[in-house]
């Protein structure tokens, strides 16, 4: 049954807006002045829900966060494995939404199950919120009658995706506050305080110090052309994400960007874990190993390594081992391809790949830890550096003054 979202107007002039399920928009009308209101204006959620997935702005926000959307999952994975029928577990689940937005994408999703479609074809009409991956899972879950089961093993692997990816940015995140702080306190400290004790010496006509007049010199720079700096900074910035939409140039970048000594470690480690991950939960679900390395290659951030994961991906299509086809892309760590031979060996390829992506996540947790820790002090002791110079050249002056006096 299509439900529609109303705006109306109440006994006392206030606006009122909800949902309401009816085989027409006619019915929905006479629904919603059954409740005592004088409908305004009435929308079908499929139609919304279109205008909000790809009419709208590409910045709109999402009605699923990442979280969210996992336990969203959990909880369709519980309902729907105790028996429940799934229009019932979506209606259970539109009941209990808080959200306006995530009622109406529910409510989208059951009509779309109430009109004959697949599950997974109605995640479809949402592509915003339910990715490839996604929705191929939901499809080999419906395929071998275990939607269930299969749902909670892929809320599992989105909180292990989300408790990674919140690891790496949570050890990265002191690091960067450091960074700009002090950033700041030098900005500062150029542009006001060295001034104002610079105008403490302007009235000796006596040689200043040569890292004083250095600073001076800096100081006046900063404040004379800080705004063209600034500005060419912003302008590098916007430059950069302007050509990384060309796919070469970005594809070139994240190349470089693996060939780093430290940071290069940790983007390779984290996209192959995502994509053994990834692997593992469509091959283990039942999805055929060509259209499952296809959606695992899109989940990939880095885009060499998207490109590597492809010509894999055909490499297995003209009949080699899925082993083999990673073992000659090195940018892939090594233990991806030795589980991946194990599992064919013995006939268990997802266990393994479980197995490689789990000590892939640790091994980038680690590593992750590791840098934040080494460049916590190293960044304190910069920061200290820099103070301690501005701090000299300001009392090398008085330190002069007063061996003049004397």
């Amino acid at each position: 049954m299509p439900a529609y979202r109303y705006e109306a107007l109440d006994a006392a002039g206030k606006n009122r807006s909800g949902l309401v399920e009816a085989d027409n928009a006619k019915a929905a009308r006479a629904l919603v002045r059954g409740q005592g209101l004088v409908p305004m204006d009435l929308v079908p959620v499929a139609a919304a829900q279109t205008e909000a997935q790809g009419g709208g702005s590409r910045f709109s926000r999402r009605v699923f966060s990442a979280t969210t959307q996992a336990v969203w999952t959990r909880q369709m994975a519980g309902l729907v494995g105790s028996g429940l029928p799934l229009e019932r577990a979506l209606t259970a689940l539109a009941d209990e939404s808080e959200s306006p937005a995530q009622r109406e994408l529910i409510a989208h999703l059951k009509s779309e199950v109430n009109a004959g479609s697949s599950f997974a074809r109605a995640l479809g009409s949402a592509p915003r919120e339910f990715d490839e991956v996604y929705r191929a899972v939901v499809a080999a879950g419906e395929a071998s009658g275990a939607l269930g089961p299969v749902l909670e093993s892929l809320a599992d692997d989105l909180e292990e995706q989300q408790a990674l990816r919140a690891k790496v940015l949570g050890a990265m995140l002191y690091p960067a506050i450091i960074s700009v702080v002090a950033v700041l306190i030098v900005v500062f400290l150029v542009t006001y305080v060295v001034p104002q004790v610079a105008n403490v010496f302007t009235s000796s006509r006596r040689a200043l110090p040569f890292l004083t007049v250095a600073l001076l010199a800096f100081s006046a720079f900063v404040r004379q052309w800080g705004w063209l700096l600034l500005l060419a900074v912003v302008g590098g910035a916007v430059s950069w994400q302007v050509l990384r939409r060309g796919e070469a140039f970005r594809t070139r970048s994240d190349a470089m960007l693996l060939r780093l000594p430290l940071f290069g470690r940790l983007a390779r480690g984290y996209n192959a874990a995502r994509f053994g991950s990834t692997l593992a939960m469509l091959a283990g679900s039942g999805v055929p190993i060509l259209k499952a390395l296809q959606a695992a290659a899109e989940t990939l951030g880095n885009r060499a390594m998207r490109a590597d994961a492809l010509d894999a991906l055909v490499q297995v299509r003209e009949g080699a081992p899925l082993a083999s086809a990673l073992a000659s892309k090195k940018r892939f760590p090594g233990l991806l391809p030795m589980f991946a031979r194990l599992g064919e060996q013995t006939g268990t390829l997802p266990l393994m790949l479980r197995r490689a992506a789990t000590q892939l996540s640790a091994e980038v947790q680690r590593r992750a830890m590791a840098l934040a820790t080494l460049l916590e002090p190293l960044l304190v002791v910069t920061m200290g550096v820099v103070v301690l110079i501005i701090v000299l050249a300001v009392l090398l002056p008085i330190i002069q003054l007063n061996t003049w006096v004397k």
